[in-house]
């Protein structure tokens, strides 16, 4: 099943636990834990969502990390591209190297069509998307 990087999901659970721009920063552990999501894993990509513009990093004895902009404003394709670069789009499904628009393999009109779509989803869907998702998804777990 063709799906994300788990860098990505990662990057994506780790970012839905911090707080608001102006809010509390949290730890990478604290952050690691809530979103079960590996300490290590979350140390080396933090600095990279960081650069991107995405997170916020704050120094000293009660620093950590927050979102930099509103969730509303942080696309999942942006988050992909700050931890993965676009490297989850392939460019032949197959795997062939001389793969092109001028010498297509069985698969590579439906595979840039698929890419197109993907990528259409990720720049629609925002970080406040997966925030509202994950939270009526558990006041269902809740309620039942």
């Amino acid at each position: 099943m063709l799906s994300l990087a788990k860098t990505t999901g990662y990057a994506i659970a780790a970012m839905s636990h911090l707080d608001l721009p102006g809010g509390e920063p949290a730890g990478l552990r604290d952050i690691a834990q809530k979103a079960h999501v590996p300490y290590a894993y979350l140390a080396k990509r933090m600095p990279e969502l960081v650069a991107a513009g995405l997170v916020r990093s704050v120094r000293g004895k009660h620093g950590g990390v927050l979102l930099a902009r509103p969730p509303a404003e942080i696309t999942l394709l942006q988050i992909s591209e700050a931890v993965e670069a676009r490297q989850w789009l392939g460019r032949c499904l197959l795997g062939l190297v001389t793969c092109s628009d001028e010498r297509a393999c069985p698969a590579h009109t439906f595979w840039k069509e698929a890419r197109q779509q993907i990528e259409t989803t990720l720049r629609g869907t925002t970080l406040a998307d997966v925030i509202a998702h994950e939270e009526r998804m558990a006041r269902e777990r809740a309620s039942s």
